[in-house]
């Protein structure tokens, strides 16, 4: 082309550019390397000797005159650009601000805290073992014949012929009797698994065992553990009542009820009219299994118990289908907002 046309080929697509992804393209046609401009210096060599001169003058100043038009483009659309990113990112400062709910521990969570709470007050230690246990931690140990119910398919999801989810966070006191010498108290919590589901039952629900392993340990040394952990979660004025009961791993064994904290033993719907609430087992650690682990039973003694978080929870707030607690409902979640 020549000057005069690419002078208005120039002014009349520059009025068309309205972006910077334009205006890059703009600049690639017009000034870049090989833009129309440039190529009017290339097309020198064809001027006469004589007109060189004056021609490379006219050049130049063409290539002054696109380059001040070009930079006016950009500077205007450098100013557009921040004007509507400004107008983008305004804060309105008289809107009403937004309302941010803040969350809660889920009702289990806190439970759990609670109970930990409350025997890390006596010296438990806490130890948390894997949900994935071989039968010889889950049942052998403790003491469970190969023979005993709870080995049932219709009780235990087994995995391979040796490994199994665990049944009890028990397991849990072997690993530990394993590790450590007497004196042990230490608190196993954890997720648990056993193939069961109605309203006060779940295929996974949640445990803490716990263990104490001293010399001259006895079923008043649970017991005097227990009443304090009730009176703790539930109320001061509850007590608690030992009945026999029966685990392979303790003997003897021992189901744990609690008076009835809310109608304080009269009886009512909570307690069935009995008063009572039962509300977890334990007993003496068999000396068969503080044996497997290598600790002297003559010399040694020891208390174990399970309790159900759920369980707890359950009781404590008056929930009355286990389900609520794994159904995410945060309409039922909120009500447990400390």
């Amino acid at each position: 082309m020549k000057m005069e046309e690419i002078k208005a080929v120039f002014l009349a697509e520059l009025k068309q550019v309205e972006h910077s992804e334009q205006l890059s393209a703009f600049w690639t046609k017009f000034l870049g390397k090989s833009g129309e401009v440039q190529k009017l210096m290339g097309g020198i060599k064809n001027v006469p000797k004589e007109e060189k001169k004056d021609y490379g003058k006219k050049v130049n100043e063409i290539k002054n005159w696109a380059q001040s038009l070009y930079d006016e483009k950009k500077d205007e659309i450098d100013r557009l650009m921040i004007a509507a990113r400004y107008a983008k990112e305004a804060v309105d400062v008289t809107l009403p601000a937004k309302h941010v709910v803040s969350g809660n521990l889920h009702p289990l969570t806190s439970m759990k805290y609670e109970m930990i709470d409350v025997f890390a007050g006596m010296g438990f230690d806490i130890f948390e073992g894997p949900e994935i246990e071989d039968d010889d931690h889950n049942f052998t140990r403790l003491n469970v014949l190969k023979d005993h119910p709870s080995r049932d398919m219709q009780d235990t999801f087994w995995l391979t012929e040796d490994l199994l989810l665990r049944t009890h966070t028990s397991p849990g006191q072997i690993r530990v009797m394993d590790s450590r010498k007497p004196p042990i108290k230490v608190l196993v919590p954890g997720k648990v698994y056993r193939s069961d589901s109605d309203a006060t039952h779940s295929p996974m629900f949640s445990q803490m065992e716990g263990l104490v392993v001293d010399e001259n340990i006895t079923l008043c040394d649970l017991q005097g553990m227990l009443d304090q952990f009730v009176k703790a979660i539930f109320s001061e004025d509850v007590k608690t009542r030992l009945r026999p009961s029966y685990f392979p791993f303790t003997e003897p064994s021992v189901e744990v009820d609690v008076s009835c904290f809310r109608c304080g033993g009269a009886g009512c719907s909570l307690c069935k009219g009995t008063g009572w609430i039962e509300v977890l087992g334990g007993g003496i650690v068999n000396k068969k299994v503080l044996e497997n682990c290598g600790i002297d039973s003559s010399k040694y003694s020891g208390l174990a118990f399970g309790i159900g978080i759920e369980r707890i929870a359950m009781l404590k707030y008056g929930i009355d289908h286990m389900g609520k607690l794994f159904e995410n409902d945060i309409e039922f979640l909120k009500q447990f907002k400390a």
